[in-house]
């Protein structure tokens, strides 16, 4: 439920609301605006009882919001959010960020060269995985806490923050000693437990969108790790199952101005999962940007034709470079 005050409201008025709503078993969470104060109402099973509440002073209206995710929602928080992660800023009135790096961790020397290109490039943060996910348990499944030093030295030697998958949480501890953000991969969206474990660590979070979860499942599990207290989420479209076996997935990009009004979270794109096609990267990457994205992820390797992990939707170093000029005049152009 979702409590608006009147704009003359008091803060006295404010404090009785909070301590009925905190009477009633809920927790209260005051949302000031420009205008009114408003407060959240959580924490309730079902449907909340506002007779005691819609008569008190200073309440001009009471709202019941049946959503299962209420505090990522505009009703809670109408203002947009800005996310940043070590002075690379996600959101609304900040040019969109590019991410770019390999699928795989797999040397010191691939992931130092891969930072340089991402740099030069013209990208403002660097992506490896160091825990893999992979589909068969026979696949490369990266380097571990080795790869996680080798993407910290790569990512500092270019001034470039860097982001990597958490899998489990008796990882994260060791995650957040390397990485300036945490990855939270489509397979692990709906592992309430380690949402909830990285709601409390308030490291910078990027959602990926579970392949075959719906826009609500998608904000509900961004809502595991807000309710814990961390608000600095990224959430991220990388494209989702459908019958088509063209593509990797199906590019969702109608998420990107949905999400956006739905919620105050930024959002990015990753076209490399989406498609699993090189030559379809630089396209849907400039369709997410137009379509509002704040950022998109791509994966760009040294060699793509000997990567360990998806060399085949990778990008390489002059690939990238090119697809950033044409970046940079659409940036001028929507601008």
């Amino acid at each position: 439920m979702l409590i608006v005050m009147h704009h003359q409201a008091t803060k006295e008025q404010v404090d009785q609301i909070i301590a009925a709503v905190e009477l009633m078993g809920l927790t209260a969470e005051p949302i000031p605006g420009s205008l009114r104060t408003a407060i959240g109402v959580l924490g309730n099973q079902g449907y909340v009882d506002d007779a005691t509440i819609r008569t008190l002073p200073g309440v001009r209206e009471t709202i019941h919001v049946s959503k299962p995710y209420k505090m990522v929602s505009r009703d809670f928080h109408p203002v947009s959010s800005v996310v940043d992660v070590a002075g690379v800023k996600f959101g609304d009135g900040h040019l969109p960020v590019i991410i770019a790096g390999p699928c795989s961790i797999e040397t010191s020397e691939q992931m130092f060269a891969a930072a340089a290109e991402v740099k030069a490039g013209g990208g403002q943060m660097l992506r490896g995985g160091a825990f893999k996910p992979r589909t068969g348990p026979h696949s490369f499944q990266g380097l571990g806490v080795e790869g996680l030093k080798y993407l910290q030295q790569a990512g500092r030697s270019q001034g470039l923050p860097v982001v990597t998958e958490v899998m489990r949480i008796e990882q994260l501890d060791t995650v957040c000693q390397y990485a300036d953000m945490l990855q939270i991969g489509a397979r692990n969206m709906q592992n309430f437990d380690l949402l909830k474990e990285v709601g409390k660590t308030r490291h910078p979070v990027l959602l990926k969108r579970g392949m075959s979860a719906t826009i609500e499942e998608f904000l509900a599990a961004a809502e595991y790790i807000l309710a814990e207290g961390n608000p600095n989420i990224v959430l991220c479209e990388r494209g989702i199952r459908t019958f088509e076996k063209e593509t990797r997935n199906t590019l969702d990009l109608s998420v990107v101005p949905l999400v956006r009004e739905m919620s105050h979270l930024p959002i990015i794109v990753d076209p490399s999962h989406a498609t699993g096609k090189r030559m379809l990267v630089p396209v849907m990457s400039k369709a997410a940007l137009v379509a509002g994205a704040h950022g998109v992820m791509m994966e760009v390797h040294p060699n793509p034709a000997m990567a360990l992990c998806d060399g085949a939707q990778s990008l390489s170093g002059a690939d990238f470079a090119a697809l950033m000029q044409e970046i940079n005049q659409l940036l001028d152009f929507l601008n």
